[in-house]
């Protein structure tokens, strides 16, 4: 479940926090972390490094140290990043189980590492979908490259961008922002929350859209991001971030689980549905459905 805005809450957490911290041990507890890379990979390609890079890219959290190798981790549904205080003398239960909410109990972790103060970044995740990999110098690129594409809060995600993107294309327009491999970052709830600012039906085939849409597509992706990021993420199933604490975007949703309730821009009814899989949140009066855009026969006349 986490997307940009809670991956960027995260590394902004811990940014300050582990910059210039040497990691004295690594425990990896569930081989599925790092599949199909033995654990030991990891383990020792990172025990005795220095952490000088804190980054994100898409949904991916990068974590680069002094030998030019990168920590490559991504959450998936369930995933949580935890940087734990080192426990006290005296206390009767672990720091976690102290700390943290159940869905990051020691029950669900999966990887440790040990800092060079004492505390402890620990990898929690229930349903076991999150994914480690240790790159070396040079290699984060292209890795990246073959996975993600643009990212959306920079100045390269541009409304001309997302028109050639989208040319051509049937999908519809939920499913448009899905692909990873188009712009970067997006799931679900921010899906959701870009059409309705965008006034788009998710059902709109990404290729029946023109500049106009173009542009209040844009403005809706970075809008409902910003604010995601402004509320520390969205805490609707598993999500915590560094610290064990919920984001509160879930009490700011538009129309993300609003099925039923009034639309907050017309005041109709809002609908659910499913779209590649997903459930999809909508207003059916104030987001317009666009038709396919007929391509035109090369001997037609026009009228």
């Amino acid at each position: 479940m986490p997307e940009l805005p809670e991956v960027e809450t995260i590394r902004r957490q811990l940014e300050p926090e582990l910059l210039g911290r040497r990691i004295v041990s690594a425990d990896v507890l569930d081989r599925r972390w790092t599949r199909p890379e033995p654990p030991a990979l990891i383990e020792d390609g990172v025990t005795g490094r220095t952490i000088e890079r804190v980054g994100r890219r898409g949904k991916y959290l990068l974590v680069g140290f002094d030998d030019g190798s990168t920590l490559v981790m991504h959450l998936r549904m369930t995933g949580n990043l935890l940087l734990a205080e080192p426990e006290a003398e005296g206390d009767e239960r672990p720091g976690m189980e102290r700390l943290y909410p159940a869905s990051t109990s020691p029950a669900y972790l999966r990887a440790e590492l040990a800092l060079d103060d004492g505390r402890l970044l620990r990898f929690t995740d229930p349903r076991r979908f999150g994914h480690a990999s240790l790159l070396g110098p040079g290699e984060l690129d292209p890795y990246l490259e073959a996975r993600i594409g643009v990212e959306p809060l920079g100045d390269e995600l541009t409304a001309e961008l997302i028109g050639r993107m989208a040319a051509g294309r049937t999908a519809p327009l939920k499913s448009f922002l899905l692909d990873q491999k188009g712009i970067a970052g997006i799931g679900n709830i921010y899906a959701d929350e870009a059409l309705h600012r965008a006034e788009l039906h998710p059902l709109s085939p990404a290729g029946s859209m023109r500049e106009p849409h173009w542009k209040a597509l844009r403005e809706g992706i970075v809008e409902a991001l910003e604010e995601g990021l402004r509320n520390g993420g969205a805490s609707i199933d598993d999500y915590r971030d560094s610290r064990g604490e919920e984001g509160s975007m879930q009490n700011e949703f538009l129309v993300h689980t609003r099925a039923g309730e009034e639309c907050p821009r017309c005041g109709s009814r809002i609908n659910r549905i499913v779209v590649s899989g997903r459930s999809t949140y909508f207003c059916a009066t104030c987001q317009t459905r666009l038709r396919r855009r007929r391509r035109r026969s090369a001997g037609r006349p026009r009228r």
